[in-house]
């Protein structure tokens, strides 16, 4: 059995290995060595007694002035108080406990050393309770002060049931066994030409560096070269199920040069945008192949990735196979097909009467539909009279039939888990093509990381017409006349023919508590007398917590607005639990610029598209995610008249919420914002803890600094797996992989 696979009770003993394994899932001792410090602490800078910073660990460098054991509890309890000076000022000491008497022997008036722990204050004194320290015998000794002063201390990450100085002690144990057998049974995973080629430590030496560093260099060293191990492994196994998907058979899906897509092309009344010419381009070229496209299509709100994926939708339907787009709600479902049909016009009504040459039939399969339009739906793709078909998960249904599905387009990806996904494709004679979208961009390095095993297509030039959407944060609890001053705008935008979102985080009803005096203050009505809104909770604004109110309602705020400061404008909600049928009408009717003000969830997040919209009023905004504020700003400034967006908040000015509000107000770059959103929230888990039920395999990489390092990975980890796809002449790496990339994970990974 290789060394790491070794259960830990065999090197660090029964009790501690089951409180590893119960309380940290540490079993065996690779579990352990990779259960890196979270950071390094240092005894401190050598500080003067008088310059001592409350609740900061130092070090200070003193003589001993008195010290005085007192008894307590007759007799029975005993602590040691100890005064030491540096000339600048004084500082206690205290011990409790029967080490109290061997201090005392230790810490006798006249001796000099070097204390070390956190600054308290106790009787309006400071003190170090318990603290670490090194006693020096002669003047001579202040490098030997300095060298332990400068020691570097391992924090663990740690529960209740076992401190980081535990886990410590069971690291250095396990170090110790692995040093005497000579790392007997540790393979390195990393190949030896990859190594010597980056200057990186062998395993068992970035191993020791990383829990026993002697100094930061050591610690920079080693975290170089697990980070390595991490990006390189993962890479690794994306690589392989980038090449087993070549290998897959498919249908190579072309086009007739004189077919749909050249019709719907010709019918166009704008120019595609050099992006969306070259991204097409792109997916063309892997849909002419006879082995499944596996693309990922991202970009900025509104840069037209529908247009792209229709026309590949197009394309297939034109080879004689059928397209499947796949939303995750109803609305934009429904949307959706809204949309291809007005585009397509005569070309979507195939098999009727007056349908152009080469018209197909699109239909829209969800799961609220009546059961006559259901089975129309269902008998129309099991014939393959609808080339296009528009649904939610009801596509995913066993009863769902396909004549020949080509192509599966998922929208909005990260709403969907991967058996669903996987799911879909299984519906196809042979692997169907599938095409990602997304609206929520994804820094290059986290598309590397989670969706290594797809090709990327990136669309970052929106199409000519769109206007610029102007950003602010409107402080209503510290300027409450600047939310007075948004629903002016409201009414001035309506006044010249414009329309406007107001989304709110909640839906309300009865059965909910009401927003009360928050939503009353938010629609423009004076708090009531005593005296407003209650406190915010936490830094971030998110969530609500004891003393802050609950989010603000969809249905109060409309009611108020209504009968407030929009009295006299057209003022509907929608919300998740409308009927469909409603949904369906109110956003048609606000399409047709029936209505004047939407006040909404965020149900309208992605894929609405109404171009006479130009204000989107946020309410409690620090409760939105950054990619949600953006995917939400997205839906005005469609059209040729400015946006404007505007991020109510009352946290207040300084806090954490409001830096991250004035961020989305800062900039329009999704890509930016995303790694703004990234850093704030870290990444977790990479790989989706939620979808692959599994620890993160990533302990060491941090996707968003380690960009070179994760790009060298995947170009190292591309060619190795091209020359040796089955890992015959990489034994080590593939214990790596079976180790890190456990079943369950690799399932994962298949599925993407």
């Amino acid at each position: 059995m290789p060394a790491l696979d070794e259960p830990l009770k065999k090197t660090v003993g029964g009790p501690t290995a089951k409180v590893l394994a119960d309380h940290l899932d540490l079993r065996t001792a690779g579990d352990l060595l990779h259960h890196y410090p979270r950071r390094y602490a240092e005894r401190g800078e050598l500080t003067r007694l008088a310059d001592l910073p409350l609740d900061e660990h130092v070090t200070v460098v003193a003589r001993v002035e008195d010290a005085r054991l007192h008894t307590f509890n007759q007799g029975r309890g005993t602590r040691l108080e100890v005064t030491l000076t540096d000339g600048s000022g004084r500082l206690q000491l205290v011990f409790f406990g029967r080490a109290s008497r061997h201090h005392q022997r230790e810490l006798l008036p006249g001796r000099r050393g070097m204390f070390s722990g956190k600054v308290g204050v106790f009787n309006h004194r400071r003190q170090l309770a318990h603290p670490a320290y090194q006693l020096m015998d002669g003047e001579g000794d202040a490098e030997t002060a300095r060298a332990w002063a400068e020691e570097i201390i391992p924090i663990y990450p740690a529960c209740a049931k076992m401190e980081s100085w535990k886990i410590s002690q069971a690291v250095s144990t396990l170090l110790d066994t692995l040093e005497a057998t000579g790392w007997e049974g540790v393979t390195d995973p990393l190949p030896e030409r990859l190594r010597a080629g980056r200057d990186l430590a062998p395993l068992p030496e970035a191993f020791r560096r990383v829990h026993r560093p002697a100094n930061r260099a050591d610690v920079d060293r080693a975290r170089q070269r697990l980070k390595w191990d991490e990006a390189f492994v993962l890479q690794t196994a994306l690589a392989r199920r980038r090449h087993a998907e070549t290998r897959l058979p498919a249908v190579a899906r072309v086009p007739r040069p004189d077919g749909l897509l050249a019709a719907f092309d010709a019918r166009l009344p704008f120019t595609l945008t050099d992006g969306q010419l070259r991204v097409s381009a792109e997916i063309l070229g892997d849909l002419a192949t006879e082995h499944p496209m596996h693309r990922l299509l991202q970009g900025e709100v509104g840069s037209g990735k529908t247009l792209v994926a229709l026309r590949a939708m197009l394309a297939v339907v034109d080879a004689g196979g059928q397209a499947a787009l796949l939303a995750p709600t109803e609305v934009l479902a429904q949307q959706h097909h809204r949309s291809i049909t007005e585009m397509l016009g005569d070309l979507a009504e195939g098999g009727r009467l007056g349908a152009a040459e080469h018209a197909t039939r699109v239909v829209l399969l969800t799961g609220s539909m009546g059961a006559a339009a259901r089975r129309s739906a269902l008998l129309d793709l099991a014939t393959g009279e609808a080339g296009v078909v528009v649904g939610t998960h009801a596509l995913i249904e066993d009863k769902v039939g396909f004549h020949d599905l080509g192509l599966v387009v998922v929208d909005e990806q990260h709403r969907f888990g991967v058996e669903q996904r996987d799911a879909l494709r299984a519906k196809g004679k042979q692997p169907p093509h599938l095409l990602v979208m997304t609206a929520t961009p994804i820094p290059r390095t986290v598309a590397m990381t989670v969706f290594g095993d797809l090709e990327t297509s990136v669309l970052d030039q929106l199409p000519a017409g769109r206007s610029p959407i102007a950003s602010h944060v409107v402080p209503a609890g510290d300027k409450p006349h600047f939310l007075a001053r948004a629903w002016e705008r409201i009414r001035e935008e309506a006044e010249a023919g414009h329309q406007a979102y107001v989304v709110c985080p909640r839906i309300g009803d009865e059965a909910e508590e009401p927003a009360g005096k928050g939503a009353r203050a938010a629609a423009g009505e004076e708090p009531g007398g005593d005296g407003g809104d209650g406190g915010h909770d936490g830094d971030d604004g998110a969530g609500a917590g004891a003393d802050r109110r609950p989010p603000l309602a969809v249905v109060e705020v409309a009611e108020r607005l209504a009968s407030g400061p929009l009295a006299g404008l057209r003022v509907e909600v929608l919300h998740g639990r409308l009927h469909p049928d409603e949904k369906d009408e109110v956003m048609r009717r606000f399409a047709a610029g029936e209505v004047d003000v939407l006040v909404a969830t965020t149900v309208i997040e992605v894929g609405v598209n109404v171009p006479n919209a130009t204000v989107m009023v946020i309410m409690d905004a620090d409760r939105f995610g950054v990619s949600q504020l953006h995917q939400l700003r997205g839906r005005v400034g469609r059209g040729s008249a400015p946006g404007l967006c505007l991020l109510v908040t009352e946290m207040p000015e300084g806090s954490p919420a409001r830096a991250r509000l004035g961020s989305v107000a800062a900039t329009l770059d999704g890509f930016e914002l995303s790694r703004i959103d990234l850093e704030q929230r870290r990444e977790g888990d990479v790989l989706g803890q939620a979808q692959s039920g599994v620890r993160s395999s990533l302990r060491m990489l941090a996707v968003i600094e380690d960009e070179e390092v994760i790009a060298e990975a995947r170009d190292e980890a591309s060619a190795l797996v091209a020359a040796d796809p089955e890992l015959e002449h990489h034994p080590e790496l593939r214990t790596a992989l079976d180790a890190l990339l456990d079943a369950e994970r690799e399932r994962y990974l298949d599925k993407g």
